[in-house]
């Protein structure tokens, strides 16, 4: 196992595991306070890399974007729970997958008509393009830093707002007793309008992020819920630290699995042929062992909120 590119991929898990914290914070906020399904979360990290796309466009320049995307990212979710997801509150769960599934495949078809169906992708800042030093002979993209840094600076943000705010005590609160604080005089829905909105744009705020990386198309939310949903259930709902916590696991499982799958199997005294037929699959499935492995000893998660 090379050395270099072992550091080099725990900094790209690292990155994955940021991002995912980003868009699973205000997933298991939602889930945790308002005990809402809400599918379609991946879509406000599409809409947060399309809109990151516009105002890039019409800017020049992705650092005068950001606070403008962060702030329409922001808009359009409080849109969406004002017009759609404030009434399935207290529908069942089944009707809030539907529902929200629903908005799903509208959105992604909605962006195809706005922004049509091709592939885009936003340029990197020049003040952050680039590589650096970060070893003996190990260089890494100056951006790459850039999203690790900030999502770390992010989750401490987050951690001073729920741990140390009025705000973040009524978060708290709801994410373990909602009808109790509801009781006590707290307008509850208003509590949940900011928790959604937030949310909202937190995940924007990922698919800023990863614009200049990826290709900003269609759909691209789908997968990325899928992993945050694995780091809510492995963190426990309603928890911030164990989202955050997660996400660095599943970040880093997901990308040294299907790095060095097959060089461990091949330790094994596995052959070299049927060790790249079987790592990948076998890579492809690490993050869903570890929730099993993580479930079977911890049904809550590592850290759940706490009555749950």
């Amino acid at each position: 196992m090379n050395t270099t590119l072992f550091l080099i991929q725990c900094l790209n898990g690292l990155q994955l595991g940021v991002l995912l914290f980003l868009v699973a914070a205000g997933l298991t906020l939602v889930f945790g306070v308002m005990d809402f399904i809400n599918l379609a979360h991946g879509v406000q990290y599409m809409l947060g890399a399309y809109l990151a796309v516009t105002f890039t466009a019409l800017t020049g320049n992705l650092f005068l974007a950001l606070p403008l995307a962060l702030m329409a990212a922001l808009a359009l979710g409080l849109v969406l729970e004002v017009v759609v997801f404030r009434h399935l509150y207290d529908r069942d769960h089944l009707e809030q997958v539907l529902a929200t599934f629903g908005i799903i495949l509208f959105l992604n078809q909605g962006v195809k008509i706005v922004w049509g169906a091709a592939p885009l992708s936003v340029p990197v800042p020049e003040a952050l393009q680039g590589s650096i030093a970060i070893a003996q002979g190990v260089l890494y993209p100056v951006y790459r830093l850039a999203i690790i840094g900030s999502g770390l600076a992010v989750a401490l943000a987050l951690h001073l707002v729920i741990n140390h705010t009025r705000v973040g005590m009524l978060i708290r609160a709801g994410s373990t007793n909602a009808p109790m604080v509801s009781a006590l005089g707290v307008d509850i829905r208003r509590l949940f309008m900011i928790v959604f909105g937030f949310g909202a744009m937190l995940a924007g705020f990922a698919g800023i992020m990863i614009a200049p990386i990826l290709s900003v198309e269609p759909g691209m939310g789908d997968q990325i819920l899928i992993l945050a949903f694995v780091v809510i259930v492995i963190g426990g709902i309603g928890s911030i630290r164990g989202a955050f916590i997660a996400a660095i696991l599943v970040g880093l499982v997901d990308t040294l699995g299907r790095s060095f799958s097959v060089d461990i199997l091949r330790s094994f005294g596995m052959g070299p042929a049927n060790a790249r037929a079987v790592g990948p699959a076998i890579s492809s499935m690490l993050i869903y062992v570890l929730m099993a492995a993580v479930l079977f000893f911890r049904p809550s998660g590592l850290f759940p909120a706490k009555g749950r």
